[in-house]
C-alpha cells in the first residue's frame, strides 16, 4: 500500500575542502548565487547520488532498478518495459500508456519516487513522482577557490602522437625534453560549505506510482548514506550530517476517514514547518570549518496540531519521533 501520510524533510550536506557541484558552464567553478554568494547544488545533483545508492544497495530486488542510468537510451528501456508487461512497441493508445506507466513505476524505484518523462518513442507517458527536492543552499556565504596544480606527466605530445605501438610511444618519450612531460591543470574548491535541502513528499502522487513506506525507508537510507559511496577527490570531503528532520502529517479530527485524509493532504504549511528550524554561526565563530561551528534550533512549541516532528541518526535506524536522538550537539529544542 502506497504511503498514506504527507511529508516534509530536511538535512545539511557539509563539504570540507571540495566542489560539492560543479558549472560545467563556469569553468567547473562551484555554483553558487551571484547576489549574495551563497552556494547551492542542484536537486539532480542530490537525485543522482541517491539514484546511485539504490542501485548499489538493492541490487537485484524486484521494483528497485533504476531507470535514470549513465551511458544508456530511455527509449529502449520504454521499450523494454512495453515488451514484459506485453505491450506493442508502436501502440500509443490512451489505456496502453498508462499500462506501460504502471510497469515503469513497479520495475524502476526512481520512477515511482521522482517520476519521469517517458512520453518519447515507444511511449509510456510522463510520471509525476511524489518525492521533490529543492536545490541545496548553503548557510553561510561560499568563498570559490581556483588553484593551479602540477601534473608530472602528459597525455600525449606532438612527437608521440603519430605512435602506433606502445615501443613507438617509448622512443618517442625519450626523446622529449623532460620539461615537456609535464603539464599544469586548475582545481576548483571551496574551504567550506554548509548546504540546506528541503524536500516534499505527497501522499496524493504516491497513490498513482506506488511509492510505499518500505520505498520511504530506502529513501532516507539512501540520503543518510549516498556521500559515503561517493568520494572523489574533486568532492573532497562531503557527508550528510545527522539527523534527517522530518515532519509527518498524522490529522487531528476524532473520525477516522476525516483524520486519514487530513493526513494525506497535510496540517500546515511545508514553509511554516521549515521555518520552525533556524541555523546559524556560533557567536564566536567567524569563518566556518565544521558543522560544529553552528548552532541549530528546533522550535517544538511552534509544531502545529496534526504534525509529528521526528529525526533519522543512522540510515539504518528507525525514525525517533518527538526527541533528538542521544549523542547529539549541534541540534537544540526550544
Amino acid at each position: 500500500m502506497a504511503i498514506q501520510n504527507r511529508y516534509e524533510f530536511m538535512f545539511y550536506i557539509q563539504c570540507i575542502n571540495g566542489n560539492p557541484n560543479g558549472d560545467p558552464d563556469m569553468g567547473n567553478s562551484p555554483r553558487m548565487d551571484p547576489e549574495d554568494m551563497h552556494g547551492y547544488i542542484t536537486d539532480v545533483a542530490i537525485k543522482r547520488r541517491i539514484r546511485n545508492y539504490i542501485q548499489s544497495a538493492f541490487e537485484g530486488q524486484d521494483g528497485m532498478s533504476i531507470i535514470m542510468q549513465n551511458a544508456t537510451i530511455i527509449n529502449k528501456t520504454i521499450a523494454q518495459l512495453k515488451e514484459k508487461a506485453n505491450l506493442e512497441f508502436g501502440d500509443k493508445k490512451p489505456a496502453t500508456i498508462i499500462k506501460a506507466r504502471q510497469e515503469a513505476c513497479a520495475m524502476y524505484y526512481d520512477v515511482r519516487t521522482f517520476g519521469a518523462v517517458l512520453s518519447t518513442g515507444p511511449n509510456a507517458g510522463q510520471v509525476r513522482g511524489p518525492v521533490q527536492i529543492t536545490f541545496a543552499r548553503s548557510v553561510d556565504p561560499i568563498l570559490p577557490l581556483d588553484i593551479s596544480i602540477t601534473r608530472v606527466c602528459v597525455t600525449d605530445t606532438e612527437k608521440a602522437k603519430k605512435s602506433k605501438s606502445a615501443i613507438e610511444y617509448e622512443i618517442a618519450e625519450s626523446n622529449e625534453d623532460i620539461d615537456s612531460l609535464r603539464t599544469m591543470g586548475r582545481k576548483q574548491f571551496i574551504s567550506y560549505g554548509l548546504y540546506e535541502v528541503r524536500g516534499f513528499i505527497s501522499a496524493n502522487l504516491a497513490a498513482e506510482t506506488g511509492f510505499d513506506d518500505a520505498d520511504l525507508k530506502a529513501l532516507f537510507e539512501a540520503i543518510l548514506n549516498m556521500y559515503e559511496h561517493d568520494r572523489s577527490a574533486s568532492k573532497g570531503e562531503m557527508s550528510v550530517i545527522s539527523p534527517l528532520i522530518i515532519f509527518k502529517h498524522i490529522g487531528t479530527d476524532s473520525d477516522d476517514t476525516q483524520r486519514a485524509r487530513q493526513a494525506k493532504l497535510g496540517c500546515a504549511p511545508a514553509h511554516k514547518l521549515f521555518e520552525l528550524v533556524n541555523i546559524g554561526k556560533k557567536p564566536e565563530i567567524e569563518f566556518p570549518r565544521s558543522y560544529q561551528d553552528y548552532d541549530c534550533t528546533i522550535r517544538l512549541s511552534g509544531v502545529p496540531k496534526g504534525v509529528e516532528v521526528g529525526f533519522m541518526e543512522n540510515p539504518f535506524d528507525d525514525i525517533s519521533w518527538g526527541e533528538l536522538p542521544d549523542g547529539n550537539d549541534w541540534m537544540h529544542f526550544v
